[in-house]
């Protein structure tokens, strides 16, 4: 059971306004990044078939965000998928990534523009290079949630990532989105994973950014 501070109100004495230096190991992500050798393996009526993609993600720092005494730093974040050669948008998502110093906590809030949101959870050290989180359904703090349609055709009951950062400064992920799908006995693992690598630095957030032009 998590303890909580009987006084629910009082925000930290002390907040470092420079998200950059406070995101733990969510520190490495930050930034534009581009990863060309993407693979998708999805539901098709025939059977699983494999997808190769293109994919770009902006992780920008945003200012420190409290509930009362809960202190989180985090990255808005963007990711737009294209199959190779293409325009037409193959995958789009957004969210935050949120790093509770405090318990070590990590939080991503993902939402897609097929009606469906979810919010995964897990937990690191500070200095991990390797981090994992999951969304159940029905979970009321880790679960989620879809329109009437999806949960009828195609209904997830799990959300798995697993990121990992590596030497060379470049991460990668591997997702498995568990569903079960109408007219299926078995459980369907639609799974995704790529490699990243920076083409641009992050953007401070608001406040460090005023701060360092003010000289602060």
């Amino acid at each position: 059971m998590t303890s909580f501070p009987e006084d629910i109100y009082t925000e930290p004495a002390t907040i470092d306004f420079d998200t950059l230096a406070n995101l733990g190991p969510l520190a490495p992500l930050a930034g534009i990044w581009e990863g060309t050798r993407g693979l998708d393996v999805k539901p098709k009526a025939e059977g699983a078939r494999k997808q190769a993609f293109v994919e770009r993600i902006e992780l920008q720092p945003i200012d420190p965000q409290t509930n009362g005494p809960q202190l989180f730093y985090g990255l808005r974040y963007h990711t737009h998928v294209v199959k190779p050669g293409q325009v037409k948008t193959y995958h789009d998502q957004v969210g935050y990534w949120l790093w509770e110093p405090a318990s070590g906590t990590l939080l991503q809030t993902l939402a897609i523009p097929r009606g469906e949101v979810a919010m995964a959870t897990g937990h690191a050290r500070a200095d991990a290079r390797e981090f994992e989180l999951v969304a159940t359904r029905g979970d009321e703090h880790a679960g989620i949630v879809a329109n009437p349609f999806l949960d009828h055709a195609f209904r997830t009951v799990e959300y798995r990532i697993q990121v990992r950062i590596h030497d060379d400064g470049s991460w990668s992920y591997e997702e498995d989105t568990v569903l079960r799908i109408r007219g299926q006995a078995e459980l369907f693992h639609h799974t995704d994973r790529n490699h990243l690598t920076r083409v641009a630095a992050p953007t401070p957030n608001p406040v460090a950014s005023q701060r360092r032009s003010e000289g602060g």
